[in-house]
């Protein structure tokens, strides 16, 4: 089971286990490894037990704040680890008791162990996602249990998350991720009977060990005895003290009595045996106390606990700390007592009717302060120092000791005082028993004085109230540049650098007149339209309403007439009375005014037909029934329900939308509906709007109106699309150049791309298109302010990437940045009212600025300047309002469907979405706004209300026949429906309300699909899976999944399973005719080509050319039999041939020729295939994109990366595998692709192996709300100053960087937060001024531009400019002789490691290293740095904590230190008046330096802010209530450890590529998913290609030797990649 688990450790992905929002997982916690983890945390002091507690809570709060719902379980049987270390299992006890009792977590203590058969039923009920547990013991008995706890959620598909290496920051919490894969599974099964037996004599090991530990102490006492003494104890105790008391005293005292009668017992039995075995009593009694000597040891703890009773933590923070330790004699009796602190615990719920206040449970002792208390009775009185105890601690110590002697009873304990009686020393000699935290030395606090126009502007207010060094500090003094490294003296390090713009790979010359290059232009501009038509002629259809063709309008109802006449004579069926009514709803909606007298009488006739008396007659009340229709034959056609069911139960998804008919002349192609008026609107007036519709509801068109608008006001406006992704930017690019052609001046695109891997023309362009990264390089490049003013609209598709886990800080930057107005687009964003008013605000900012602009400029002009101003934004007319656009209807309706696995076969059951509710959810928040119900679900509702409840008053009310929006209307309209629908929803909600919960149960329960889950292999059931969504004729198809390995395999596995198939039907000879045939054709082929030489020759023409002819015709006859041959049956593909030219085809597949994966992508697609994921290259994508769209793919595994807007409908999306990934968030985006509009009236959503609850949580949950990021980082502010200072114009420089810095989300409304944030904005300036990156007026210097370059990589690229200058690359990058220009391999190596320890860290769990694998082509651990390297960066390292250390003193005046009293979780309050009349707590509490910026709870264990000097200090340390911690610092760590102290070591990828150039080492030994290593390794060599070019523009010296060896370094890294 170990080398199973070790063998799995180096594919964990270290990922945020939670999403983006996580309500949509439960998962569970093992409270043994959160216990074992949080005791071995090295700031916690053994036996302090409150600041134990405190751990636990703080980790609580924090999993609890990223929304984690989750229950915690503590397993009988692991109990049993703990009998070697009695204080845990005291500690176990209380934290149990303290979670149940003071807390509100779900804590499960009734399963005896993991492979009991109620933890089974537990699993299979609620369906955890994960479950976080150590994959280490604190001995190898308990690591055992660990390990069947972890195979056996694995058995159960539940996955598991490590504790070890867990990292938490503002808004996620990353840990290493185990998913339960069918080989865990498999390997259960097969072993099920030995891992049951193998945990049976673990169970057996675990006893013998409690029985040793017990007969060692107690002798003949059993564990039976221990608990009945206990029970008595506490018996005994609650007559003397009937009234109650605080489980502080109770357990002080019980556990002292206890103890000290047992410890009687156990000297009385030592005498007893002392005549038969003196040599064991020799050695006994060296190691044991006398009677009076524990009588004293139990004293000195009563007084301890009557100092928890009475001083506040305020105090107590300020303890000393002793240092030395125990003696050894001593180590029986504390065993024994802590035994009796277990025993008393355990029977604690027993006295259930004594009124007992547990709310103390957490501070229950104090290690430390015990022996800060003995220290001063052993030495400190000996030395003649007597202080007072004061009076209310001297009378409860006496009162507590009181009761001890009368509950022991059987012998005299002494009176209270003297606390000591005898002398021995319990505690051991040491030379300094006090520890003194005065030696280190805190930084002189201050802030080095930085005057710029920008930080007056944004830190003015706070700047008055800080502490600032003066100019003669040494700190200052020192900042007078320092001597650079002598080689460094031909560096123009202040040169500025070409920006990421000018370095992006421009994907043509622009300004190149060579026929070749133009032909490339002239073939890519081809393609695009293809691309681009691709995607229009789908997006035409779903704009397009179909407009009335006049010469239709006059045949239309005689057509329509006869049809009518045609069904109203078939039989009985209700797919014809579909048909039927569809025709009877176009004319009645249509053409209304056309129907005469006769068409009247028909529809009134072919109503009756189908039974639908009443609504005939409500139409034409005249006609007489008997007149033309006999009984018998109205019999024969009628359906036999009401029309309103019939038209709401099979015509659902038919019913006619309701859609403006009234033309908009600013749109041609379709009738737009009102919301869609109002977003032209918005452009109109130069608005900024906020838009959040359903995916496919039309919301971009506004975005291509806009474009058109900018496009005809002149050739200077810019629009900017900012898309999230490089896909949905190629997608919008050909769109945009399909739709919109212009001619321009010389050497202007109306349309240019710019992302990281290419640009086009870019910014000589009116429509740029870019990813939000590239835009943030162009808005913060301070020489391209001159383009940044041509904008005049930015459009922000799928906005809700705001709140996303990669870049959504860069969002907030753009967005804040722009000047001119913006569309925002999102289809789920659950606060868009929020959203809305933080970017008005930014507008009213921009306003005020664009003001105060405008006036200085006329002053100047005033003044007699003739400036020449460009005509930019503030000529131009906008408006500076935010409007919020919502639209919630989808054009057509989605269902839901169940897969399952039955005798081998698959099952579909429909899944009404009601069935996710519980009757909990509906009374606490209602029905989820975006819960919608098909026509055809609604009815199921009322249907199953009415037979759930009986007497329902509003039964008839609610029948669809009588339903005041339904009664007697001939066409149901989408609208009256979704009245209907909410009218079921408002019913039910107030059964809940008043008091029908019962019944509502019962809806629900009914509701739910009846399944039963097998336990077939759903991997190798995805190919049939496929299948018979193809016979229901269910494709086109999307299939989510959220691993790159899976997405190839199971698209492979569907491709295989055809193959085989198609391998069943072939002749058996077919083969070998196939083989025959191509033998021939190549001989044909041979004696044409020969044929034609000599006719070439000769020239003449002869009887061969007859010859010829011959040849050719075989040749042709040979190809179309082998052709015929090998073709591939209809069903076994998923392609649709027919949809596309065998030329286009081939156009389309020719563009992947040369692609990593384009082989096998083309295979795939000839059989109807394809997969779809991020590290696929825009060709590839582009090939399973273009194809899907034209339906010759119809099958396409995809990432969340399809998901985001890039334009790909479908009619079924299939979720085919469970993540945390798979949230409320992607559920939306995701489902949302089913269902074209203008083909498919209806969407389907598949669920295949995703547990039940997890699909009940994903329809109900909401979509997250966008909380803000923390928003600076030292690069950004970097940034910000290059700006400021560099800018081509200041005052819109200066406009820009404030805009940033004032307008974080994260702050809005949030004043506290904008103050920490100020002062961070000051620490990160110190940073870079102590760095010499910027001077004291906050203007650029050093190296300050190539560590904005590689911004990318903060704080990687901070010490690599750190190495540079202090020369460790000139030493290392010396040449293989003298004047050579060449590095040996050696070097290389060397070069790599660095920067593999800088730009490629990816870290294995600590349990990894344990594995004893062979590794065959890589060395898998990366080696430590080079001493000098390593010397460097702890250096660096040592400098930064100092800095931040001295900034979270300056900022610990912003904590609330109301909370900081008290525990996080259960909110239990340790603050109270100080205690001032005692003299000992005055003398033991002396320590009041250095408790300022630490938590007080952290503070008893000795920890202080000298603490925060270590550069790898843990969050927790810092007062939690400031809102920073020590993810801010810019540290990077050479080595790290996990919370117990084991190191994670760094996977050598990149190195070992750079060795042996092969992916697949990587994928067999570093343990990495393909795809997954070829984007790290391409992000590697673009960062060092990044690093060789800007030291190229910084070193003037051609031959310098570290410009050379990584000029070399990236062409032989690039070299190795491009060939894979």
């Amino acid at each position: 089971m170990s080398q199973l688990i070790l063998s799995e450790m180096p594919k964990a992905e270290y990922s945020s286990i939670f999403n983006d929002f996580v309500e949509s997982e439960f998962f569970v916690i093992d409270g043994d490894s959160l216990l074992i983890t949080h005791i071995c945390e090295k700031s916690l002091k053994p036996g302090q037990n409150l600041h134990f507690f405190y751990l636990i809570e703080h980790y609580f709060v924090d999993i609890i704040s990223k929304g984690g719902q989750f229950a915690i379980v503590f397993f009988k049987d692991a109990e049993d680890a703990y009998f070697s270390f009695p204080e845990l299992l005291s500690l176990r006890t209380a934290l149990i008791l303290h979670l149940q009792n003071n807390t509100t977590i779900d804590v499960r203590t009734e399963f005896s162990g993991c492979l009991s058969k109620e933890w089974k039923i537990f699993l299979e009920e609620s369906c955890p996602y994960f479950l976080i547990v150590a994959d280490e013991g604190l001995n190898n008995l308990q690591t055992q249990l660990f390990s069947s706890l972890i195979i056996q959620s694995w058995a159960m598909k539940v996955n598991v998350v490590l504790f070890s290496g867990q990292a938490s920051n503002i808004l996620r919490l990353y840990a290493y991720f185990l998913p339960s894969m069918n080989r865990n599974q498999i390997f259960f099964k097969e072993n099920k009977n030995k891992i049951e037996d193998a945990y049976k004599t673990l169970l057996k090991q675990l006893n013998n060990c409690r029985v040793s530990a017990i007969s060692s102490l107690f002798r003949n006492l059993k564990w039976e005895n221990m608990m009945e003494e206990a029970y008595e104890t506490i018996s005994l105790l609650k007559q003397l003290w009937p009234e109650g008391s605080d489980i502080r005293r109770v357990l002080c005292v019980t556990s002292c009595s206890l103890s000290l009668r047992i410890y009687h017992n156990f000297l009385e039995n030592r005498k007893k045996t002392t005549s038969n075995q003196k040599s064991n009593v020799k050695q006994t009694g060296s190691n044991c106390l006398t009677l009076q000597e524990m009588e004293d040891l139990c004293k000195l703890h009563c007084l301890s606990v009557v100092f928890l009773l009475h001083l506040p933590l305020s105090q107590r923070a300020c303890t000393r700390v002793i240092t030395s330790h125990w003696i050894e004699n001593i180590q029986t009796s504390l065993k024994m007592k802590r035994w009796c602190e277990y025993f008393i615990l355990s029977n604690i719920n027993i006295f259930e009717f004594w009124n007992m206040n547990l709310t103390h449970l957490p501070d229950l002792s104090d290690e430390p302060l015990l022996k800060n208390i003995a220290f001063y009775y052993e030495n400190e009185t000996v030395q003649g120092l007597h202080l007072d105890l004061g009076k209310v601690i001297m009378e409860d110590y006496e009162h507590l000791w009181d009761t001890v002697s009368k509950l022991v009873r059987k012998f005299d304990v002494g009176k209270p005082f003297p606390l000591r009686t005898t002398k021995l020393h319990f505690l051991g000699n040491n030379p300094s028993p006090i520890r003194d935290s005065s030696k280190k030395k805190m930084p002189n606090l201050g802030f080095i004085p930085v005057s710029s126009n920008v930080v007056d502007k944004f830190a003015g207010d706070i700047l008055k109230d800080l502490p600032f060094l003066k100019s003669n500090d040494p700190i200052v003094t020192s900042l007078i540049k320092q001597k650079e490294f002598d080689e460094l003296v031909h560096w123009h390090s202040h040169k500025p650098l070409s920006d990421h713009y000018d370095r992006t790979k421009c994907q043509f010359d622009e300004k190149s007149r060579d026929p070749r290059v133009l032909r490339a232009v002239q073939k890519y501009h081809v393609f695009q339209r293809y691309y681009g038509n691709s995607l229009e002629s789908v997006s035409s259809k779903i704009i397009v309403t179909q407009a009335i063709n006049p010469k239709k309008d006059l045949s239309g109802p005689k057509s329509k007439k006869s049809h009518v006449a045609k069904i109203g004579e078939t039989t009985k069926d209700l797919g014809i009375a579909v048909q039927m009514m569809k025709r009877i709803h176009s004319l009645m909606e249509k053409y209304p005014e056309l129907l005469q007298e006769a068409d009247r009488h028909l529809i009134v006739r072919c109503l009756k037909y189908l039974g639908f008396d009443e609504l005939a007659s409500s139409l034409y009340p005249t006609q007489d029934a008997g007149d033309d229709i006999k009984k018998k034959k109205k019999n024969k056609y009628s359906i036999g329900i009401g029309p309103a069911r019939f038209q709401l139960q099979y015509m659902g998804h038919y019913l006619i939308r309701d859609e403006r008919k009234d033309p908009d002349p600013r749109v041609q192609d379709f009738i737009p509906d009102t919301w869609q008026r109002e977003l032209l609107d918005v452009v109109d007036n130069y608005e900024s709007a906020v838009i959040v519709a359903p995916t496919s509801s039309g919301k971009t068109y506004a975005s291509y109106y806009c474009m058109e608008k900018v496009l005809t006001e002149s050739d200077e406006g810019v629009v900017v699309y900012v898309a999230p992704t490089k896909a949905l930017v190629n997608q919008v690019a050909a769109t945009v150049q399909n739709r919109f052609t212009k001619n321009l001046p010389g050497g202007e695109a109306l349309c240019g791309v710019f992302t990281r891997d290419y640009r086009h023309y870019a910014l000589n362009c009116q429509v740029l298109i870019t990813v939000p990264a590239c835009f943030e390089i162009l808005l913060l490049a301070p020489h391209r302010q001159h383009w940044v003013k041509r904008i005049r609209y930015v459009i922000f598709d799928e906005v809700h990437c705001l709140g996303g886990e990669i870049g959504a800080e860069i969002w907030e930057h753009i967005l804040v940045m722009i000047r001119c107005p913006f569309l925002a687009l999102s289809a789920t964003i659950s606060n868009p009212e929020h959203l809305t008013e933080w970017l008005q605000s930014v507008k009213q900012y921009w306003r005020q600025e664009n003001n105060r602009m405008e006036k200085n400029i006329a002053s100047k002009r005033n003044a007699g300047y003739h400036a020449s101003v460009p005509k930019d934004y503030l000529q131009l007319k906008q408006s500076y309002k935010v409007r919020l656009v919502l639209y919630g209807e989808r054009y057509n309706d989605l269902e839901k469907h169940i897969c399952s696995v039955r005798h081998g076969d698959i099952h579909f059951d429909h899944f009404h979405p009601c069935a996710a509710l519980t009757t909990d959810h509906i009374e606490k928040y209602g029905f989820p706004s975006d819960l919608t119900l098909s026509p055809r679900e609604s009815i199921q509702l009322y249907d199953t209300m009415f037979q759930t409840w009986e007497s329902w008053p509003r039964a008839q009310e609610l029948c669809p026949e009588n339903f005041i929006h339904f009664k007697n209307k001939l066409v149901i309209k989408k609208m009256d429906a979704r009245k209907y629908e909410e009218s079921l929803k408002e019913e039910l909600t107030r059964w809940t309300k008043e008091g029908n919960v019962q019944e509502v149960k019962m809806v629900l329960e009914n509701l739910s699909p009846d399944l039963d889950f097998s336990s077939e292999n759903m991997v190798k059931m995805f190919p049939l899976f496929v299948e018979k969504l193809r016979k229901m004729k269910k494709l086109p198809a999307l299939f989510f999944l959220f691993k790159l390995r899976d997405v190839e395999e199971r698209a492979k596995s569907v491709s295989t399973f055809l193959e085989e198939k198609q391998e069943r039907k072939r002749p058996p000879k077919a083969d070998k005719a196939a083989h025959d045939m191509a033998n021939k054709l190549r001989k044909v082929k041979k004696s044409m080509d020969k044929q034609k030489i000599i006719d070439e020759r000769s020239q003449k023409k002869t009887r061969k050319m007859d010859q010829s002819l011959i040849h050719e015709a075989e040749h042709d006859n040979l190809l179309k039999s082998l052709e015929k041959n090998l073709e591939i049956p209809q069903d076994c593909t998923h392609a649709d041939q027919k949809v596309i030219d065998a030329e286009t085809l081939q156009m389309v597949f020719d563009r992947v020729k040369f692609q990593r994966k384009g082989a096998e992508l083309k295979a795939l697609a000839e059989r109807g295939i394809g997969y779809h994921h991020r590290s696929m290259s825009f060709k590839e994508k582009q090939l399973v994109e273009i194809l899907f769209r034209k339906g010759f793919i119809r099958v396409v595994t995809a990432t969340g990366t399809l998901a985001l807007g890039v334009n790909m409908p479908c009619k079924s999306v299939v979720f085919a595998q469970n993540s945390v990934y798979l949230d409320a968030l992607n559920y939306r985006q995701m489902s949302g692709r089913a269902g074209r509009r203008g083909q498919d009236l209806l969407g389907d959503v598949y669920f295949f192996d995703i547990p039940l609850p997890k699909i009940g949580k994903l329809i109900k949950s909401k979509v997250p709300e966008l909380r803000g990021q923390f928003p600076l980082s030292i690069s950004l502010v970097l940034r910000l100053m290059l700006l400021a200072s560099k800018g081509d114009d200041p005052e819109d420089a200066t406009a820009k960087v404030l805009s940033v810095l004032k307008h974080s989300l994260l702050s809005f409304k949030r004043p506290r937060t904008m103050h920490m944030l100020k002062l961070y904005f000051l620490f990160t300036l110190q940073f870079l001024v102590k760095e010499g990156y910027l001077d004291q007026e906050a203007n650029p210097m050093g190296f300050a531009g190539l560590v904005s370059h590689l911004h990318y990589h903060e704080p990687s690229n901070l010490v690599f400019v750190s190495f540079l200058v202090k020369g460790l690359f000139h030493n290392l990058c010396q040449p293989t002789s003298k004047g050579s220009k060449h590095f040996s391999q050696d070097v290389m190596e060397k070069l790599v490691l660095v920067l593999a320890h800088l730009f490629g860290r990816k870290h294995f769990p600590s349990k990894f290293q344990d594995a004893n694998l062979k590794f065959y082509q890589s060395k898998v651990f990366l080696d430590d740095l080079p001493e000098d390297f390593s010397d460097a960066l702890h250096e660096y390292n040592m400098a930064v904590t100092k800095d931040f250390a001295s900034f979270l003193l300056i900022v610990s005046k912003l904590a609330d230190m109301k909370q900081e009293y008290q525990l996080p979780l259960s909110k239990i309050n340790f603050t109270g008046n100080e205690c001032k009349d005692s003299q000992l707590v005055s003398h033991l509490m002396n320590c009041k330096e250095g408790r300022v910026a630490v938590s007080p709870f952290v503070c008893l264990s000795g920890n202080s802010d000298c603490d925060l000097l270590q550069p790898d200090t843990p969050n927790h340390v810092i007062l939690r209530t400031i809102g920073i911690d020590h993810t801010q610092a810019p540290v990077l760590q050479s080595q790290k450890f996990d919370s117990r102290g084991r190191r994670l070591s760094l996977n050598a990828y990149a190195l070992d590529f750079y060795k042996h150039g092969s992916l697949i080492g990587l994928v067999q030994d570093n343990k990495m998913n393909e795809g997954e290593a070829y984007l790290l390794l391409k992000d590697f060599a673009l960062t060092i290609e990044a690093i060789s070019v800007s030291l190229r523009e910084l070193c003037e010296d051609e031959g310098d030797n570290v410009v050379l060896a990584f000029e070399q370094l990236s062409k032989t890294f690039m070299g190795k990649l491009e060939k894979v």
